[in-house]
């Protein structure tokens, strides 16, 4: 069966329009908004942390990919309501496009990750495989989160269960500059590849089985057979993409200032219960 449509991030098929937003998502994988109401206050206090928290040389090994990619993974230090320090909460706006989009109501976010893309983006890393780096090149270094390698084989297990994963972009960014990419509707194949090595066991016992096998040819098939979505938002939008969607980041493209950057705060708080993780409701 061949779970993915081929569509345009500009265009949507009549049918699907017809849909709420969270069927939408449920068979697309992915949403955006340009603009969500009330989020001004909050990118001042992120700016204003992030800045701070990326320049701390104690926090230099988030530098990657030949300096050209700070991937800041949960560091930023907000609260449980996504207040970073002294600065509000997340809006309703963004609790509302969530929830529209995925049916789940959380109050308890996750420190973010502060990702940041420079141009050049990807050069060689050291200590880096030619395989590695033309993957990253050529194929977007797409994954799925959750998914970690694990010992010096570096085989795949499930060890964590997001809700999703949320970008929101906290700087101006050309078109070009290393948007995030997704393959549209990959999520019903990785499902469908691991519910049938999960499906049979308790959630507790799912960290034990390697998925390397099952979750590469997932991830093959949905290079085939689903059409690359590139996703951006300005300042004041976001994009959501769903926990198992198959995604990564694009080469920069960008011409012009050297000084240019893509900034995305990204959050990927734990689902309330891990045995959602595989369900097609959410």
């Amino acid at each position: 069966m061949r779970w993915c449509r081929q569509s345009t991030a500009a265009t949507r098929s009549p049918a699907l329009t017809e849909h709420a937003p969270r069927a939408e998502f449920r068979s697309r994988g992915w949403a955006r908004a340009d603009h969500l109401d009330g989020l001004d206050d909050w990118l001042a206090a992120l700016r204003e942390r992030a800045d701070t928290l990326i320049h701390d040389p104690e926090n230099a090994k988030w530098l990657r990919a030949g300096g050209s990619w700070y991937a800041g993974v949960n560091l930023l230090d907000n609260g449980p309501d996504g207040a970073c320090p002294g600065g509000p909460p997340l809006p309703q706006s963004v609790l509302d496009f969530v929830a529209e989009h995925t049916g789940l109501l959380l109050d308890n976010w996750d420190a973010a990750q502060l990702s940041v893309v420079y141009p050049g983006y990807p050069r060689p890393d050291f200590g880096e495989s030619d395989s590695s780096y033309r993957y990253r090149l050529k194929r977007d270094a797409a994954h799925v989160d959750g998914l970690h390698p694990v010992g010096p084989e570096r085989r795949r297990h499930a060890n964590e269960y997001h809700a999703f994963v949320l970008g929101l972009p906290w700087h101006d960014a050309p078109p070009g500059a290393s948007p995030l990419a997704v393959w549209e509707s990959s999520h019903h194949l990785i499902r469908d590849a691991l519910t049938k090595q999960l499906g049979s066991l308790e959630p507790q016992q799912w960290r034990e089985v390697d998925l390397t096998e099952a979750y590469q040819a997932a991830r093959a098939a949905a290079f085939e057979q689903c059409e690359r979505i590139e996703l951006s938002a300005p300042p004041g939008g976001a994009y959501l993409v769903h926990r198992l969607a198959v995604h990564g980041i694009s080469p920069w493209r960008a011409a012009g200032d050297p000084e240019l950057r893509r900034a995305v705060c990204y959050f990927r708080p734990a689902l309330p219960d891990p045995g959602l993780w595989l369900s097609p409701d959410h």
